[in-house]
């Protein structure tokens, strides 16, 4: 890959799992990493370890995207500090496991809040000036279960189809121009997703191959810089994709409702 030495990016979720693993490609391709997230500790161990492998400078900010004023206070001390993002990759999420009714109300609408809201707000703030300098781009990190309703996950995949349907759109609008946009939709993946989420192997009736988070970010990366607008890594999910859109939507639902152990 070719050098990206004047590149700067800002990776949400770097603490751990894609976002951790989307960092270090960036960092291998020679990008300078702000790295956001809410455990500082693990943040700081990251940054370490990338200005010593690759010997590029690293940033770190702490912060709750869960609060709906962290997109901005992110966006005005990073202008403060004089850093300005050339890319930036949307990849914090959250999910809970269980039906609608059954769910505290409040940890769903934190998870809108997560994966869409500060997304959409972070997108918004950083875009204008990517179109000012006709540079960079946007990597969002959707997922294959926004392709497929999920009961028993109802509000994470409704998430992760927004993510996907404002991906696509944005990409769309920006046609012509210089930038990049690209939805990765990863399925299955060797994360702390499903601990943090209350998912046991008991409650996932489907078994599926896992790919691993280093895998998974290598893609991503390798489709942002070919500038595919929606990247979907590994057969068995491109197969899901493919399925999803032949069959009937009833037995989709049912499908993934079995799945997610409802």
């Amino acid at each position: 890959m070719s050098s990206k030495a004047n590149e700067t990016v800002l990776v949400t979720g770097a603490s751990s799992g894609i976002g951790l693993e989307l960092a270090k490609s960036f960092a291998a391709d020679g990008s300078r990493l702000v790295l956001v997230a809410r455990n500082t500790e693990a943040l700081q161990l990251l940054a370490d370890e990338l200005r010593r492998a690759h010997n590029v400078e690293t940033s770190v900010f702490t912060a709750d995207l869960s609060l709906l004023e962290t997109p901005e206070r992110i966006f005005n001390e990073l202008q403060g500090r004089g850093l300005t993002v050339d890319v930036l990759v949307n990849n914090a999420a959250c999910g809970a496991w269980g039906r609608f009714a059954g769910l505290p109300l409040q940890r769903q609408i934190e998870m809108l809040q997560v994966n869409i809201t500060a997304l959409i707000q972070l997108t918004g703030l950083f875009l204008p000036g990517m179109l000012q300098r006709q540079r960079g781009g946007i990597l969002n990190v959707a997922s294959v279960a926004g392709f497929v309703p999920g009961p028993g996950m109802a509000i994470y995949y409704a998430t992760k189809a927004c993510v996907l349907s404002f991906t696509e759109a944005l990409a769309e609008e920006l046609a012509g121009t210089n930038l990049t946009v690209t939805a990765l939709c990863p399925g299955p993946t060797t994360t702390n997703f499903d601990k943090a989420a209350h998912i046991t192997k008991e409650k996932r009736r489907i078994r599926m191959a896992k790919m691993s988070a280093q895998a998974v970010a290598l893609y991503g990366l390798r489709a942002f810089r070919n500038k595919k607008v929606v990247a979907v890594p590994g057969l068995q999910n491109r197969l899901i994709v493919l399925l999803s859109r032949c069959m009937p939507r009833s037995f989709v639902r049912k499908m993934a409702g079995i799945s997610n152990g409802i």
